[in-house]
């Protein structure tokens, strides 16, 4: 079994705004860039605008508390397939900024998300992280970063072979990625 993810998302905007969207591109910085719940990166999913923000405790459900919907302590960065199977759900959710979600979480060797706590178990069955979605993106990214790995050592080393596998990997999975990008 395999952590999780490697960055902790940490809620660093201090500035208030009207409406909850203007802070998307804080969120998305914050979370850099990844799910809070899956941990997958927005590229695969059409990027910032294609990510949803979630309110982590739904605003909908306090109408005592209105700040909750412009409160940036509850808003999550995050895809749009756990936004709308968590809505406004009042089960037991874990915060992605205050939980380590690697004490609840864990990956096997294929990427699948593992839930190891009853309240992971509940995130994981509610919003269907069990997908096999979130272990292909878990794979494609993990490629990504062992290419970059592996140009290191071709620079460091000029390593023929390391090179030519490089190569083939390289224009094959370019040309995934523009195979995407021409399809968003």
């Amino acid at each position: 079994m395999m952590n999780f993810r490697d960055k902790q998302p940490i809620r660093t905007c201090v500035k208030k705004y009207a409406n909850y969207k203007s802070y998307k591109p804080y969120l998305a910085k914050d979370f850099f860039n990844r799910c809070g719940y899956t941990d997958c990166s927005d590229f695969w999913f059409g990027g910032m605008n294609n990510f949803h923000i979630d309110h982590f405790k739904p605003w909908k459900k306090y109408p005592q508390n209105p700040l909750l919907k412009t409160d940036y302590q509850n808003l999550v960065y995050c895809c749009s397939y756990v936004n709308i199977l968590k809505s406004d759900d009042l089960g037991t959710y874990l915060d992605p900024c205050n939980e380590d979600y690697n004490t609840h979480f864990q990956r096997d060797n294929i990427g699948a998300i593992i839930p190891i706590t009853p309240v992971a178990s509940y995130m994981h069955s509610k919003m269907k992280m069990y997908l096999c979605r979130y272990r292909l993106i878990w794979m494609l990214d993990n490629l990504e970063d062992r290419m970059h790995k592996l140009m290191t050592i071709i620079e460091k080393t000029g390593n023929l072979r390391a090179r030519d596998l490089y190569i083939k990997l390289s224009f094959e999975y370019d040309d995934y990625k523009k195979y995407l990008r021409a399809n968003q």
